[in-house]
């Protein structure tokens, strides 16, 4: 989950109310509207317990802290944060971590939630924001990177292209059975110029670092299948653990 956001002059929720809850930042202060926080709860109130971390990465709109989430149905083992920007300056809404979780039920495998930055942002373009996230994961051995990479799939010789020369594998063109995976509804400012298409884009990826068996993905909370809930629509596989 990317831009999980909380009010940061909201009341602190007590350690007794973080079921579930482990923490990847000592800073991290987990606020009553955080929302990946009522998320878990709204959950657990149906029988459905998960295990979560939440990463503050800056302030947005001058009121939130801004950050990225992870959930997980099997028990968080350990977490990883990594520093991708030059940048980092909780005030400066150009600073890009990303979080990673180890759990139970996969051991041998890391899961990050990552948002990128454009690619020709003068400041903090993706190309050496991805450079220093593919230098770090040379240190595991199977990794999945999951969310808004800020790169269209179909905008060739920009950073999906960058990614996939990395010798990662995207799991949409791995996958046996696959829908039109947009995950955008429309083609926003900035792309227009480069996507001659009005369907939307495929901005919201999961990548491997290993050639993984995909037995399907799909986007979700589209409006066709789930309500929509965000301008970006989620994106579900199912793989074979090898």
């Amino acid at each position: 989950m990317q831009e999980v956001n909380q009010t940061f002059c909201e009341a602190e929720v007590s350690k007794d109310e973080l079921t579930g809850y482990c923490q990847c930042s000592s800073s991290a202060v987990i606020r009553r509207d955080n929302h990946v926080f009522n998320a878990v709860r709204l959950l657990r109130e149906k029988g459905i317990n998960y295990s979560w971390t939440w990463l503050p990465l800056k302030i947005g709109y001058d009121k939130y802290d801004e950050g990225i989430a992870l959930m997980s149905l099997s028990p968080i083992m350990e977490t990883d944060v990594v520093l991708v920007s030059d940048i980092n300056d909780y005030n400066n809404w150009k600073t890009r971590k990303i979080v990673g979780i180890r759990t139970e039920a996969a051991p041998d495998e890391w899961f990050f939630s990552v948002h990128y930055g454009w690619w020709n942002d003068e400041d903090e373009p993706f190309q050496n924001q991805w450079k220093n996230t593919d230098s770090y994961m040379m240190k595991y051995s199977k990794i999945w990177l999951m969310g808004d990479f800020n790169s269209p799939a179909e905008v060739r010789d920009e950073g999906y292209d960058m990614v996939a020369q990395s010798h990662w594998h995207d799991s949409y063109e791995l996958a046996q059975s696959k829908d039109s995976g947009i995950t955008v509804g429309k083609v926003i400012d900035g792309w227009k110029e480069k996507i001659s298409s009005t369907d939307g884009m495929r901005i919201d990826q999961i990548w491997c670092s290993r050639k993984t068996g995909v037995k399907s993905s799909e986007v979700i909370f589209n409006g066709k299948n789930y309500p929509v809930v965000s301008d970006h629509y989620g994106v579900m596989i199912e793989y074979e653990r090898n």
